[in-house]
């Protein structure tokens, strides 16, 4: 049937509208302790993977919910998703149209090298790593570019160059170029609507007696961690008899700055662990665990990182703990745990050993077996520190 010609006119014009209709969102910011984005909805035993940490007060579209989680449309063709808990209603925001960048200053002090990004707005971010050559990118959701200025000043020592491109109409791409290989760490939050990457420099002695070594004892207190087959107590007593080595042999080496999470069985929550680690800034950071697994054929050392400019020293560990006669687990990539999150400062999770395996329980319980580790992983942080360019 054919239909009258105003008809199909005022169907075009309802179906035009429709499609210049916005969909319905709500304006929100973000809060709570460490507020993370995540990728999409999966899940395992440690969460969903995460796009990382942002900073409170950002100002996020939520445009649907499900589960215990907002869909949040970071920019046209990039969502995230988001707990509830790290949302708060911001009923009094008024979106503008479009929001722009302005000018940039790189600058250093007498401690780090900073990266400003003027903005009209607290808008959400995502940063990584890349490597060969080191650099950090920072990708800026919902923002076009009114950016003619990049100040650069001869007050920086790490940075090597500040550079943006328009990647797509409403995401702006900002490139940090590092002088050195390795990457030693970088927050990002705001300061006012100023977006600002504090980058940390490579330590002006590769020596770990002048370096601040942080050293975390999995789990305690009420997180006990997993349990074994013929010990008498959990994971937490172990990690920690691991990490108290460790601080001792360190000292004896002549580490004077060695910072512990714990050095008594008590509960600590992670995200707290992080916070404090933040404000501690060590150099870098070594968590100790035993690991478990329902096979109990399963067996052997492994160490993990989240970010790739922190594989060196994953690696480095890795090898030394090979030498204790323990099978190879691996070394993890890309891994989800909270306390490999952080880019503030490299970081590795060591998993010593399988308490569900017979053969790697026997070593943990072995009381000598705590140095050995210790011996290891002091040698692991000296060959790292030996391949830093």
């Amino acid at each position: 049937m054919k239909l009258p010609l105003i008809a199909c006119i005022v169907l075009l014009v309802l179906q035009t509208s429709a499609q210049n209709t916005p969909p319905h969102y709500t304006l929100a910011r973000s809060t709570g302790k460490l507020p993370a984005l995540s990728y999409g909805l999966g899940e395992d035993r440690l969460g969903g993977a995460k796009m990382g940490y942002i900073d409170t007060n950002i100002l996020l579209r939520v445009i649907d919910s499900t589960k215990d989680m907002y869909t949040v449309q970071l920019s046209k063709f990039h969502s995230a998703y988001i707990d509830r808990v790290f949302i708060k209603p911001d009923s009094a925001q008024k979106e503008k149209p479009f929001y722009l960048t302005n000018s940039f200053s790189a600058k250093g002090d007498s401690s780090f090298d900073y990266v400003g990004i003027n903005m009209e707005e607290r808008l959400p971010y995502k940063s990584y790593m890349e490597i060969n050559p080191s650099k950090i990118i920072i990708d800026i959701f919902g923002v076009q570019s009114n950016t003619n200025w990049i100040t650069q000043l001869h007050s920086l020592k790490e940075v090597k160059n500040v550079y943006y491109n328009q990647v797509e109409d409403d995401v702006v791409r900002v490139t940090i170029e590092l002088k050195h290989s390795q990457h030693w760490g970088y927050s990002i939050g705001y300061k006012g609507k100023i977006l600002v990457i504090r980058v940390k420099r490579q330590p002006e002695k590769l020596d770990l007696r002048f370096m601040k070594v942080a050293i975390d004892a999995g789990h305690g207190g009420t997180n006990a961690g997993t349990g074994g087959i013929h010990a008498k107590y959990e994971e937490k007593y172990y990690t920690l008899l691991f990490a108290k080595a460790l601080q001792s042999l360190l000292k004896k080496k002549g580490v004077k700055n060695v910072i512990m999470t714990r050095t008594t069985d008590t509960t600590f929550d992670n995200k707290d662990r992080i916070l404090f680690l933040q404000e501690q800034n060590p150099d870098f950071l070594i968590s100790l665990h035993l690991n478990s697994s329902n096979n109990a054929e399963v067996n052997g050392v492994s160490t993990y990182y989240k970010h790739i400019g922190f594989r060196p020293l994953t690696m480095a560990l890795l090898n030394r703990m090979l030498e204790l006669n323990l099978n190879e687990f691996g070394n993890v990539g890309n891994f989800n745990f909270v306390l490999n999150q952080p880019t503030d400062f490299p970081n590795s999770l060591v998993e010593i050993a399988f308490m569900s395996n017979e053969s790697d329980e026997k070593k943990v319980l072995r009381s000598t077996f705590y140095d050995d580790v210790a011996k290891k992983i002091y040698l692991g942080m000296t060959d790292w520190l030996k391949g830093v360019k």
